[in-house]
């Protein structure tokens, strides 16, 4: 099967024609400007030296090698082969902490950006794997179901602030339900929940929701963002400038501390795995980096027909054609005999 990859090249083919108008017309000019110049025996002996047939096919060859490289620039295709194309992925729900607490600035700028940053990053590395979103604090919904479209997940991504939430507080089994039910649409066997969060507040449902995950195969990562010290929760207006901070009913400044010690209660119950994303620290860029090279299942096969270039052909001759024009000269041969110094 013969083919162009790229036909929008063969239009160039309709300005050969125009070249050889050009060259007609320079040779018409020529022509009268001899003639203009002196009489028609005098223009015979100036210009007997010149061979007007090497011209002629000069002017042929020039045109045969711009087809051929307008040929060459479309990108001729024949000969094929078939290959199989197996497509490979798995689907991942990053569930994310919008609760007033990842406000806090104990790790730069501040617990939920450096959490959307590095979403972000997986976004940017997954190659056919599927990605959802869920949002939660005291509740929680799907922000971006699964979709490879990374484009749209990481708008939706931007789009999720604390002011989404109508209720405050942190309740990971909500997010660990939400995400396990959306993975479940999926159907696929290769499945990551990963919930981000500083872990302040936990409801009894989430130990059940993880022997859930446990038995469904769902890997479940836990990422705790923040310092173990506490930080102050800032406040903000309309205009995003900063009010102060956080106060209880007493006055008090109120501060956040991410609540590492359940965490590990739960990695050791129900086997989750759990990393820090502490100031400074890799832990989180490096499962980040896990779960990208994470090699999924088998989605799909198909057969695609691969066809070879062959571009390489009409260039080649195209230069032959140009040397060999080159190597033409418009000059006829002449020999003259010597008749001695003298005479």
């Amino acid at each position: 099967m013969f083919r162009f990859a790229d036909v929008n090249w063969l239009w160039t083919l309709g300005l050969l024609p125009v070249f050889v108008a050009l060259v007609w017309t320079a040779a018409r000019s020529r022509s009268r400007a001899l003639e203009r110049f002196a009489d028609s025996g005098l223009v015979e002996k100036l210009t007997e030296s010149v061979d007007l047939r090497a011209r002629r096919w000069k002017n042929v060859l020039r045109v045969i090698a711009l087809g051929l490289l307008a040929i060459a620039l479309a990108r001729p295709q024949f000969g094929n082969r078939v290959e199989t194309v197996r497509s490979v992925g798995q689907d991942i729900v990053v569930a994310l902490d919008l609760s007033q607490s990842m406000l806090a600035e104990d790790v730069a700028p501040n617990r939920l950006e450096r959490a959307r940053l590095a979403v972000l990053r997986l976004m940017r590395q997954l190659d056919g794997d599927r990605i959802g979103l869920v949002a939660f604090a005291a509740d929680a919904f799907v922000q971006s179901p699964l979709t490879i479209d990374y484009g749209a997940a990481a708008m939706f991504l931007s789009a999720m602030e604390p002011d989404l939430m109508p209720v405050q507080g942190t309740d990971l089994g909500a997010a660990l339900r939400v995400s396990l039910d959306a993975l479940e649409e999926g159907a696929r066997d290769a499945r990551v929940a990963v919930l981000v969060t500083d872990g302040e507040d936990h409801e009894d449902a989430f130990a059940e929701e993880l022997v859930r995950a446990a038995e469904s195969g769902v890997q479940v990562y836990l990422v705790g963002v923040g310092a173990t010290d506490g930080a102050p929760i800032p406040l903000y207006d309309a205009q995003g400038r900063r009010e102060g901070f956080l106060r209880d009913d007493e006055g008090n400044v109120v501060t956040t501390r991410l609540a590492e010690e359940t965490f590990q209660r739960f990695v050791r119950e129900a086997g989750a795995t759990y990393v820090r994303a502490g100031a400074g620290g890799t832990a989180f860029d490096d499962l980040i980096d896990e779960i990208a090279r994470g090699e999924g299942e088998e989605i799909d096969t198909m057969q695609v027909t691969q066809f070879q270039e062959q571009y390489q052909i009409f260039l080649a001759l195209a230069l032959l054609l140009l040397v060999a024009d080159g190597m033409i000269s418009e000059r006829k041969r002449r020999q003259e005999a010597w008749a001695g110094r003298f005479e």
